[in-house]
């Protein structure tokens, strides 16, 4: 069988990986647009310390942070061991101890279902600073022992070099649907042709331009997340929790004295990839206002993503109906690296004709907006 995939972010790598581990023919195509959400997210993997309410979207998030170790040992078995992924622990902090006592009661009941959120203990706020130094001195946390964070840019690229050593092949440039009768037959990239048995979108906030002609009206849109990376010189940060303060900013640390924070949810930008005065001041002022002790760190960066945002909080997963041999995978929204590289193993069962491990009914791509599942307040990115 052969598979077209449009999109090369986590999404469409990690179902090119999963293809190609089934022995499909695929071909991947992307056009690197800016602002690509994997190209700018730093990924929080910690989903039971989310208080979002939709069932649905937890049961997949769940899914994806259990199946992130074996994702991880299969990279390594192809000899990709770069990914900027680490459990390093999950950090909720607060300052009042009725929201540490809620926290820790949601946490513990879902930890009796998800023993890989690991160990879960309540720290004062002395303990609190001993595994991430800067934070405030009034914050208390819960501890989650299985949180782990990823690079997103790491991991897609991880993705991508595994995939091309199983044959998967790689067009840079836009990409565009062929179909005909009711059946999508393949795509167009410049002026060579590809047939294909199954194309699978995975180009998150530019896929509506894509299925537009075929009538398919895909309802999400770019939602720009404005990040900011600091650098403590000298300081060995490569082992420091996630921190989640309450509401939907986040600070985490990478191994080269990096600190990542971030970010803004601004609905309604449209694609302008630009670094606002008002998103850098957002972005910094809700850091130093939980770890003032970022205050002397280096500014390298503000990265710009646009999150693929879907009519509620759950994934769109799924067949098209009406189009034969179209899958489409989106609306990850702020949630893309801890659910992308699972739902890339889903795209990859449904383009294979296979019964995916998760019933997808509820992440039917073209479903009305569910009850009460408009975005909340969320420390889960």
């Amino acid at each position: 069988m052969r598979v077209a995939v449009i999109g090369a972010g986590v999404l469409g790598a990690s179902t090119a990986f999963h293809l190609a581990l089934s022995g499909a023919e695929v071909v991947v195509a992307d056009q690197a647009h800016p602002g690509r959400a994997t190209a700018a997210g730093a990924g929080i993997v910690s989903p039971w310390a989310s208080s979002r309410t939709d069932p649905f979207w937890y049961r997949i998030a769940a899914a994806g942070a259990r199946y992130y170790p074996a994702l991880i040992g299969l990279l390594a078995e192809a000899g990709e061991t770069d990914t900027g992924y680490r459990r390093v622990g999950a950090l909720c902090v607060a300052a009042e101890a009725v929201e540490l006592d809620r926290i820790e009661a949601m946490v513990r009941a879902r930890r009796a279902e998800a023993p890989e959120a690991g160990e879960v203990s309540r720290l004062s706020p002395a303990e609190a600073r001993a595994l991430f130094p800067p934070l405030h001195p009034t914050l208390g946390a819960v501890h989650v022992s299985g949180g782990a964070r990823v690079d997103g840019r790491l991991l897609a690229a991880a993705l991508r070099r595994a995939a091309e050593r199983r044959g998967v092949r790689f067009l840079d440039g836009a990409a565009g649907l062929l179909a005909e009768g009711g059946r999508v037959r393949g795509i167009r990239v410049g002026a060579e042709t590809l047939a294909a048995d199954r194309v699978v979108v995975a180009a998150g906030a530019w896929a509506p331009a894509l299925l537009g002609p075929l009538g398919v009206a895909l309802s999400v849109a770019p939602q720009r997340g404005q990040i900011t990376h600091l650098r403590l010189e000298g300081v060995e940060t490569g082992g420091w929790p996630i921190v989640l303060p309450p509401g939907s900013h986040y600070l985490l640390a990478f191994d080269d004295s990096r600190v990542v924070v971030g970010a803004t949810r601004e609905t309604g930008s449209g694609f302008d990839n630009r670094v606002t005065a008002a998103g850098q001041a957002e972005v910094l002022n809700q850091a130093l206002a939980v770890a003032p002790g970022l205050g002397p760190a280096t500014l390298l960066e503000t990265r710009v993503g646009f999150r693929p945002m879907g009519p509620d909080l759950r994934p769109m997963l799924g067949r098209i109906p009406g189009w034969e041999g179209l899958v489409v995978g989106n609306g990850l929204g702020p949630s893309g690296l801890t659910i992308g590289p699972f739902a890339g193993r889903l795209l990859a069962q449904l383009a294979l004709g296979e019964a995916p491990e998760l019933d997808l009914a509820p992440y039917d791509p073209l479903r009305p907006a569910s009850p009460g599942g408009g975005e909340e307040a969320d420390a889960i990115r």
